[in-house]
């Protein structure tokens, strides 16, 4: 029993919330029913895992007040018996755009690129919008609330879906009976971020989700110092954002892979955010994990694609094939995982998409607790309303569903959708589902109806044997109404029937026969339309097949587990040491702990797997000083310098290239930021361990470099912004000679120990000044690759490397002097005015000057045979061939200071190996195997074995989406979109 002390603080809360209600009432009458209502014998769902059997639920005022089996009904309530029903809490949509018109993109385009903000008394950039309040464009839509509650939802929490930094949200509850005094439950119920620009604002940074990182980072900085008092102008939109601190912080990610870089950002500066997914989360569920995050997944399956062109099937990737198998299988692995989780309809192009793709999610193993909680309990928790909604408890708002049966089955009926205690009736609550199959006779003729549809437009079909009839019904309450068209349909002739439903489902009444005769009818009901469904029906009707093999990375390639540290045992291999040792024949190579632990001849070692290399050759693997691959963006061009971003923040450990480049005997690679601006971002310093998480990447303690550009690239005077500085070649001398004083400026403050502001791309300036970071400089004419080494003395530091440095050869003594080393192509010329004077002597001919040269590729296509272009210096200038293999091993390992680990075979250095077929700097060369740390990343053969498994693989998965079209499923047209292959001069955006 509920103690009355309970049911009396209930009362006077209730009584506490109907005094706000001030409102003057012009347009009718409004005289409220302010009984206690009890809905009584029904299945209640408290919260997901307290449910109630023949239960009682008390409201009064639009709370709950009471629930339970034995709950004493106060006198006068209005009671509303609800046998064999089932009330659910009211769902939540944690991440909506309702009641909000979403900003449009600008059609007009405009030659001058804006750099500025275009508002005054705010931050820098207009992509920052803190102060956004999204109850100031909100406007209530009864149409799609109604949509919505037909779907199950009952409150929505909404914001303004533009820019970086969006502002704060509103939680409204889908009340269509009352104003927006009871509609509106919190006006700043979170703050919200993305990695997208505005649509408002034509300002050119960030052009990058690189930049949109580096931005979000300076802001906590910026904010936090103008919260200490340290700047005397006035900031609204800082104020705003320390303002909105407290509030849940919800982060518009999209993808796992965003999800990672958001939360990076967040661990920074101590902030955790509420993410909104893309429902890949499962291909690094302990990534996800390791987060601590709440995901909320939009449940926007992927269609299966029309697969029965053959020759525009071919273009599909495993990796769109599989997210169309996998993705349903998502939240069923982050439940079993324990990460917590919300169900939201944003992404889908119909409210209508998302039950059907929810029932997706359970016939792929989705519990039905879990289900309930996502859409109940957990954006209650993450609102931080447990006590108003999300639950029928006692004090809880009166939001709840009225259902047949069970919420997740297909063919339950939704009757009502009650919000603060007013109901929205969509079929009446009393009405029996006469749905079905049915059996009669009339005049001795075998009758079968067919009983379909919604209970408020249903559908019948009456057969007879072979031959079908026309048919139309009706239904009220009890009584349903049938005609039957005679055989004879010229006729014009009826068969009419009147009959009531039993308790059983069965039909009894009369039949009419054309002439006007009565007599009994009877109609047994032997089907009922939610009967004898079978788990694999389910299954089968929601399209969900077993699910496809997951594999790191998640796409054709990809391994099942990591591959492991071998003790391995090279032998009889012809060895190109790179040290004064030479090329060593007949040599024996020992692996062991991801080092090499020994090398000569008749070695043994009784655990080591012994792999036969008699006339193959064992070579260091590759390095590529200059490569774009593995990356999500490549440039951001925002601004003449970019020092604030990183390539490590972007890194794309599912890139194919990466695969493909192992293959090619590639081991370590510099992913360099591009060369849009005079100065550019940080680089990162990968090995190629295919299967690893972006994170893992990453080279130990890689030393830290930064890309700087000359040319007609940073200068844009030829396709740029008339608007933008510099236009020419001496402004670009400007550009560095300005951002290096001020950085000096700061360097000395900083070192002062007075108070300083930290910005974080002066920071990294700074380390330039301080010999802490390295530049390597895009650079084609002699006269600027000069300019930038003077430039470098006046500051007291040096270019550690000039990339692509095509007129290095008429340079190479000064180079030499300055000491700074030269990454070059072997023989690329012509491609455009700056590179007119190339030449394939350039590698040889510095080298010869005392520098020390590299050859790389800045390009995807050419990574994976950089062992060729290294031989062209052989051709071009005589050089040796030991040298041409120091130009992509142990040259450019010095150049990117890590010489120390690897770029030769030396006892102790790490063991990134390549067992070649012949010599490596023949055409005829094939890597056999590629090793890093001891591990093998790329094997010739298990590749054969891969082959095979990915095309019986991409045969079951299309013989699947062939499976569902033959079922009348929606199908999508292929995408001709084709892999887009970064360099140097792309200027994607990467957003």
């Amino acid at each position: 029993m509920i103690k009355k002390t309970s049911l009396v603080f209930a009362m006077l809360f209730a009584l506490a919330l109907t005094a706000q209600d001030y409102f003057p009432k012009n347009d009718g009458v409004h005289t409220v029913n302010t009984n206690y209502k009890a809905l009584t014998n029904a299945k209640i769902y408290v919260t997901p895992n307290q449910i109630i059997e023949n239960g009682t639920l008390i409201i009064k005022d639009g709370q709950v007040v009471a629930s339970g089996k034995d709950v004493t009904i106060p006198k006068n309530a209005v009671i509303v018996d609800l046998k064999g029903k089932y009330i659910y809490p009211s769902f939540i949509d944690v991440y909506s755009g309702f009641g909000i018109d979403q900003p449009k993109r600008n059609s007009g385009w405009s030659r001058s690129t804006q750099y500025k903000a275009s508002r005054t008394g705010y931050y820098w950039n207009d992509h920052v919008m803190p102060e956004q309040k999204a109850i100031k464009d909100f406007k209530y839509d009864s149409n799609t609330a109604t949509e919505l509650l037909r779907a199950g939802f009952g409150v929505v929490n909404t914001h303004i879906h533009d820019g970086i930094v969006r502002g704060t949200g509103i939680l409204v509850a889908l009340n269509n009976n009352n104003g927006n005094q009871y509609r509106v439950l919190d006006d700043n119920s979170g703050q919200y971020f993305s990695f997208s620009k505005s649509v408002k604002s034509e300002q050119s940074y960030p052009s990058s989700i690189m930049g949109s990182m580096a931005l979000i980072r300076q802001l906590y900085i910026d904010a936090d110092w103008y919260r200490k008092g340290n700047i005397k102008t006035k900031d609204l939109s800082l104020e705003a954002f320390n303002r909105n601190k407290p509030l849940v912080q919800f982060f518009e990610a999209g993808s796992r892979q965003n999800i990672m870089r958001a939360d990076k950002v967040g661990d920074a500066y101590g902030v955790q955010y509420v993410m909104l997914g893309g429902g890949d989360e499962y291909e690094r569920l302990d990534d996800i994990k390791n987060t601590n995050a709440t995901i909320i997944l939009p449940l926007d399956f992927p269609d299966a694609y029309d697969v029965e062109d053959p020759f525009t099937t071919e273009s599909l990737s495993l990796a769109d094939l599989r997210a169309w198998n996998q993705r349903p299988y998502n939240p069923k692995l982050l439940a079993e995982h324990n990460i917590p989780f919300a169900f939201t309809t944003a992404k889908l192009k119909s409210i209508k998409e998302f039950k059907t793709n929810l029932l997706k999610a359970i016939a792929a193993g989705l519990s039905e607790e879990k289900a309930l909680e996502a859409l109940t309990t957990v954006p209650a928790q993450v609102l931080g309303k447990s006590s108003e909604i999300g639950s029928l408890k006692n004090g809880s708002l009166a939001n709840f569903i009225i259902a047949s049966g069970d919420i997740f089955d297909k063919n339950t009926i939704l009757f009502e959708h009650w919000i603060q205690g007013e109901k929205t009736v969509f079929e009446p609550v009393n009405v029996k589902d006469i749905r079905g199959n049915y059996e009669f006779t009339i005049a001795n003729t075998p009758y079968k109806l067919d009983v379909s549809g919604s209970l408020s437009k249903l559908k019948s079909k009456v057969t007879s044997n072979t031959q079908s009839f026309g048919s139309k019904i009706s239904y009220d309450i009890d009584w349903v109404n049938l005609s039957i068209t005679t055989a004879d349909s010229t006729a014009n002739e009826f068969i009419r029937i009147v009959a009531k439903v039993n308790d059983q489902g069965n039909l009894s009444g009369k039949y009419i026969d054309p002439y006007g005769n009565e007599s009994p009818f009877y109609a047994k009901v032997e089907k009922k339309s939610s009967d004898n469904e079978t788990e694999k029906d389910v299954t089968k009707s929601a399209s969900v097949y077993e699910m496809a093999p997951l594999t790191y990375p998640n796409k054709a390639y990809g391994v099942k587990s990591l591959p492991k540290q071998e003790t391995i045992l090279f032998k009889n291999a012809t060895v190109w040491t790179n040290e004064d040792s030479g090329i060593l024949k007949n040599t024996d190579v020992l692996v062991k702990d991801g080092k090499i632990a020994k090398i000569g001849k008749d070695l043994s070692n009784s655990k080591a797997k012994i792999i036969d290399a008699t006339g193959k050759h064992l070579t260091a693997g590759i390095i590529d000083e200059h490569s774009h691959i593995a990356t999500s963006s490549v440039n951001e061009g925002g601004q003449n310098s970019s020092a604030e971003v990183s390539i490590e923040d972007v890194i794309d450990e599912k890139s194919i290239a990466i695969y493909r480049d192992l293959a090619g005997g590639v081991t370590s690679i510099q992913i360099l930021h591009g060369s849009a601006n005079p100065i550019g971002g940080r680089s990162a310093i990968i090995k190629l361990k295919w299967g690893e998480s972006a994170n893992n990447l990453i080279f130990d303690n890689s030393p830290k470099f930064i890309k700087f550009a000359l040319g007609e690239n940073v200068k844009q005077s030829n396709w740029g912004s008339r608007s933008r500085f510099p236009q020419s070649r001496m402004g670009v001398e400007q550009v560095y000679m300005d951002y290096f004083t001020r950085a000096k400026e700061y360097d000395e403050l900083k070192k002062s120990g007075k108070p300083y502001k930290r910005d974080i791309e002066l920071d990294v300036l700074a380390e330039i000044l301080n010999k802490e970071r390295f530049i390597s400089c895009h650079s084609y004419v002699q006269s600027e690759i000069n300019m930038l080494m003077k430039v470098s003395e006046k500051f007291n530091f040096r270019v550690n490397t000039f990339t692509h440095i095509l007129e290095g050869y008429k340079v190479a003594d000064k180079m030499a002097e300055h000491g700074v080393g030269g990454s070059t192509f072997s023989d690329w010329w012509a491609y455009k005015f700056e590179v007119n004077d190339a030449i394939p002597y350039n590698a040889t001919i510095m080298h010869n000057a005392g520098v020390t040269v590299a050859i790389n590729s800045d390009d995807a296509e050419m990574s994976r045979r950089l062992n060729q272009e290294a031989a062209k210096s052989v051709k071009y200038g005589g050089m040796s061939e030991e040298e041409a293999w120091k130009m992509v091993t142990l040259n450019p390992a010095k150049l990117l200071h890590i010489d120390d680990r690897v770029g030769s075979v030396r006892e102790g250095k790490d063991a990134d190996l390549v067992l070649w077929s012949d010599n490596p700097l023949s055409i005829y060369a094939k890597a056999e195997k590629t090793l890093i740390e001891g591990a093998t990343y790329f094997d010739l053969e298990k590749d054969k074995a891969m082959r095979e498994a990915i095309k019986k693989e991409r045969s079951e998965l299309i013989n699947e989406m062939m499976q569902d079209k033959n079922k009348g499923l929606k199908t999508k047209p292929i995408s001709t979109k084709k892999e887009v292959l970064l360099h140097c001069d792309s200027m994607d955006s990467g957003l």
